[in-house]
């Protein structure tokens, strides 16, 4: 879903968006997901990036990075590395991986598909993804980088733009309710008294969905509404 997500911006309002296919090599036209470069009209590779030049990208801190959660706490701590103590884990999970650089040196927001208490928690596991409650610890020009922009899951869309930097209740999807959220988290959220109901595509959003995913991928990890 956020690979759909980023291809979609690319391809109706923001052209100039510099998308890799994930592996070594930057996207010249619009790449259906699950598609390899080379088996699509139009699409071509515009750019390289091995290994070794990934981090020279990754210092300018100018990426918006799309991430997921095992859990997430009120102030956007989050977790991908264990579940239970550090010391005798119940799971092992990825390891905090790029969790640290991303949530301190880029603008960073959440893909969840699952919203449950078991995901959204009072207090995580163990941080890999850094909230403001932490950086706002950290020295000036570390914390002025720090920006978890949205949290996108199958019930809402959250942010952290209240006054103490804590979840924000943004908008609810069609068919889910106020109510249906905060049944699912496992926190209080900031919520405003009117939120309201989070837009669908437009027909031409539609369209591009349509050819940048002509498989229906998205929906294995995000079942259709009514599925």
């Amino acid at each position: 879903m956020p690979m759909l997500g980023a291809r979609l911006a690319r391809a109706t309002f923001e052209p100039d968006l510099l998308v890799s296919d994930g592996e070594a090599f930057f996207v010249d036209g619009d790449l259906p997901v699950g598609a390899a470069i080379g088996t699509t009209e139009g699409v071509g590779v515009e750019g390289w990036i091995p290994f070794r030049s990934v981090f020279d990208t990754l210092w300018g801190g100018r990426r918006h990075v799309m991430m997921g959660a095992s859990q997430m706490d009120a102030h956007g701590n989050s977790n991908i590395a264990n579940i239970g103590p550090w010391e005798r884990p119940k799971a092992q999970l990825l390891g905090v991986r790029g969790g640290p650089g991303n949530t301190v040196n880029h603008t960073t927001s959440f893909f969840i598909p699952r919203h449950t208490t078991r995901v959204f928690v009072d207090t995580v596991d163990m941080v890999s993804g850094l909230g403001y409650d932490r950086a706002a610890t950290l020295h000036p020009n570390v914390r002025n980088h720090h920006r978890l922009a949205r949290v996108v899951t199958n019930l809402a869309v959250m942010d952290f733009d209240s006054d103490d930097h804590r979840m924000h209740l943004v908008s609810v999807h069609p068919g889910v309710t106020v109510d249906d959220v905060v049944t699912a988290t496992g926190f209080d959220l900031a919520i405003d008294s009117d939120t309201p109901t989070s837009r669908g595509p437009t027909d031409a959003e539609a369209e591009a969905i349509a050819q940048l995913d002509p498989r229906g991928l998205r929906h294995r990890e995000l079942p259709a509404q009514g599925a």
